[in-house]
């Protein structure tokens, strides 16, 4: 692609920086206050409630309630045909609902490039609510019209909505975040995900809409955030680097700006965005067949990719699948094991939280080796403590400890950062096809391990863990060597990152 496919042609000189950008690394930490105030909170609230929420609660949503619907599934063949139907028709059904979800998340994916230039970040994420809407009428009507069908169709409309949700709103929290402030916003659409994993299941419970009359509500409450959406993010304005860069409308962008710092002090950033836009008048909106083509975005599509794939393949399911089970081998009752497992999910959000803050202060690439490497040592222990599980106690509470820890060190980098990195990585003509691929990878791994965990897992037993202790040493020495540390960098900087290194 010459000249307009390289990311660097915007970066100064090896070593070179402009004197915009050290009085911006001068003004970090004195400006910290002044930039985050309560309308860029409103904004990062409305992006994020309204998207990342239907993201985790549709995840986390049919746990709980699985025998239930496995019931009305049966129940409806038995109206049909007037005979049950095997145990293995039915497990199928439930597969395709609970994998139907990927699928859609998939294709919501793959059409995050086009959504966010044809209709804006913002404009994308309140028109991806009308499938919120279709999906409840389906899934809440289901059960009245007797047909699992339904459900499926729901599920895969929801699961359209994800993967756009995981896609724009990323996006949008990057485009409006300052750049000292960045991970910390970008981390809050993973912190969104693990409280309303928790939510659902709480709200899945049997004391609460686990039951068999309930279960259609705890479906149709994903309605909530989409109308908490519909109401809040109107106010908000567009993203003002889309505004700027890929619309030209300059006036809006600085109006944009003004209203998300509070302040009309933003000559500085605009300065920034203006240099982005004639650097970008250069190189037209790149698209994904030229993405992959590109050597010049070779290395940070890499790295995006994996970090995608590594987050799914991570061991995360495994653990959260074998952690009732290892409960329960600890001495506790089922019930009790099930309360134990909704802690481990309050640990997971409480960790989440803690990320926010060190991710400005450690950094991502600290975060990313911490969490990574030590769930290569955490993964590894596991699976040795599996394997006296059922006759030492020590080796019993050593698995709910492992477990326990798995998750913190999940959630203080691995969990959150992939979302976001990938907005940091590319500038503004190539992040839309960047977001559209990586998160499309994404959804293409938790598909293959929702399907392929479950026989893996009945083939091997617990020696599944090693499979993931590979993985994660190998994912650990990938971004030792390749992931750059992007925490407080312009997209200059970043940019003059790759041009510096020499890679293979």
């Amino acid at each position: 692609m010459g000249k307009g496919g390289d990311p660097s042609f915007i970066a100064k000189e090896p070593g070179e920086k402009s004197v915009k950008t050290y009085n911006l690394e001068e003004k970090q930490t004195s400006t910290v206050r002044k930039e985050f105030n309560g309308k860029l909170a409103f904004a990062v609230a409305a992006a994020a409630l309204g998207s990342s929420f239907q993201h985790g609660y549709n995840t986390g949503v049919l746990n709980n309630p699985q025998f239930l619907i496995e019931q009305f599934i049966n129940d409806v063949i038995l109206s049909r045909t007037g005979s049950n139907p095997s145990p293995t028709t039915v497990t199928t059904i439930w597969s395709i609902i609970t994998s139907i979800f990927c699928v859609g998340g998939m294709l919501g994916g793959a059409s995050t490039g086009f959504v966010a230039e044809r209709f804006g970040r913002k404009g994308g994420l309140l028109l991806n609510n009308i499938l919120v809407v279709l999906a409840v009428i389906f899934e809440g009507t289901a059960k009245v019209a007797n047909s699992y069908e339904m459900i499926i169709v729901g599920r895969f409309l929801i699961g359209i909505n994800s993967g756009l949700n995981a896609g724009l709103a990323p996006m949008y929290l990057n485009e409006i975040s300052p750049v000292n402030l960045r991970g910390a916003i970008g981390s809050v659409y993973q912190l969104v995900i693990t409280i309303s994993i928790l939510v659902a299941q709480i709200l899945g419970l049997g004391s609460i809409l686990g039951t068999a009359q309930l279960w259609p509500t705890l479906l149709v409450l994903t309605i909530v955030p989409a109308v908490f959406q519909l109401v809040t993010l109107p106010i908000c304005p567009e993203s003002p680097k889309y505004l700027l860069l890929s619309k030209n409308k300059e006036i809006e962008a600085q109006r944009s700006l003004t209203w998300l710092r509070g302040s009309g002090s933003v000559q500085d950033e605009m300065d920034e965005m203006r240099q982005e836009y004639e650097a970008a008048k250069l190189m037209p909106t790149i698209t994904i067949k030229e993405l992959v083509s590109s050597v010049a975005l070779r290395i940070p599509l890499i790295i995006s990719l994996v970090m995608m794939i590594a987050q799914q393949l991570s061991g995360i399911n495994a653990v959260i699948f074998y952690s009732t089970q290892i409960f329960i081998g600890a001495g506790l009752t089922p019930q009790a094991a099930t309360y134990a497992t909704l802690a481990v999910g309050a640990i997971n959000v409480l960790m989440t939280v803690v990320s926010l803050v060190l991710v400005e202060k450690a950094g991502r690439k600290t975060l990313l080796l911490v969490g990574f490497g030590g769930m290569v040592i955490d993964t590894f222990l596991l699976t040795i403590a599996l394997q006296f599980a059922e006759t030492s106690t020590v080796a019993k509470y050593l698995c709910v400890c492992l477990v326990i820890i798995f998750i913190i060190l999940f959630a203080t980098g691995p969990g959150s950062i992939p979302w976001f990195l990938v907005s940091e990585l590319f500038s503004q003509s190539a992040r839309p096809a960047a977001t559209s691929l990586a998160v499309s990878i994404n959804w293409i791994a938790n598909f293959f391990v929702t399907i392929g965990f479950p026989t893996l897992q009945l083939a091997i037993g617990s020696y599944v863990f090693i499979i993931f202790t590979i993985i994660l040493v190998l994912v650990t020495i990938f971004i030792y060597k390749k992931v750059p540390e992007t925490k407080n960098k312009t997209m200059e900087e970043i940019s003059a990152i790759f041009r510096q290194q020499s890679y293979q």
